[in-house]
């Protein structure tokens, strides 16, 4: 079996405790957090809170914020191990160079009182030396049917990508939920609306999939739009937004 251990107690942490702990590659050999973690821990895992109780594993993972990789890393109290961190947007190089670095992360949103399937969540890999690639992989593997090799600068882009996807989509759903609430219109009318442009793009390209007034060039309803909304914010990222949508067209 793999001998893994996992530095954090946050959201992509305890989502890789979960995974790891029911998959029968891998023994789950020591947590590392500061404060005892609200999740439940496998019963053979041990917890420390001090870098130097850290014992002997395949791979260390960094599941700690991009600020403390740096540090955590240099103050490892070993030398030549595989250290990973899950960082979208840090490059490998950001491991501290006492020991072997790789990237180990899991393109997802994660919170902690949502489960998710992880064999359905795409790990990006990535390695210094090709023997640590062949470990990572079957690490990956273990818990996810979903696996690819990026470099740093790829996936730094596609955290990018994933910040427009999800993060601001999902502001924007909080912004529809406020012109609801403003307007005494209860938000779960718009779940199948939302369920539906989400499974679109399953089969249709998102600029194919695209819908609306921007799209049809519907200016009077564009300015009835902006009249109704109450908010300068709210106004601009309309505006914004429309014209993003009618220039993607001409392209």
């Amino acid at each position: 079996m793999i001998k893994v251990t996992i530095l954090g107690a946050g959201n992509v942490a305890q989502h890789l405790i979960s995974a790891f702990s029911a998959a029968d590659e891998i023994h789950l050999n020591q947590i590392y957090c500061r404060h005892k973690p609200d999740f439940k821990i496998p019963d053979k895992t041990s917890i420390v809170d001090n870098l130097n109780d850290l014992t002997e594993a395949d791979l260390y993972i960094l599941a700690i914020s991009d600020a403390a990789v740096a540090s955590v890393s240099q103050n490892l109290p070993f030398a030549d191990n595989l250290v990973a961190h899950t960082s979208g947007t840090l490059p490998i190089t950001s491991i501290n160079s006492k020991n072997r670095s790789g990237v180990f992360y899991p393109l997802q949103t994660f919170s902690k009182r949502k489960a998710v399937d992880f064999k359905q969540i795409p790990i990006c890999i990535e390695t210094q030396l090709v023997e640590d690639f062949q470990l990572l992989e079957k690490v990956a593997k273990s818990i996810s049917n979903v696996i690819y090799k990026m470099d740093s600068e790829q996936r730094r882009a596609l955290h990018v990508a994933a910040v427009f996807a999800s993060n601001f989509t999902n502001h924007l759903y909080a912004i529809a939920a406020n012109i609801c609430e403003e307007n005494d219109i209860s938000f779960d009318i718009l779940k199948p609306l939302i369920l539906e442009t989400a499974q679109k793009i399953l089969t249709l390209s998102p600029l194919d999939a695209q819908t609306g007034p921007a799209s049809r060039d519907d200016h009077n309803i564009i300015a009835t739009h902006l009249d109704l909304l109450q908010s300068h914010a709210q106004r601009e990222i309309y505006s914004i937004l429309t014209q993003s949508i009618q220039n993607a067209k001409k392209l």
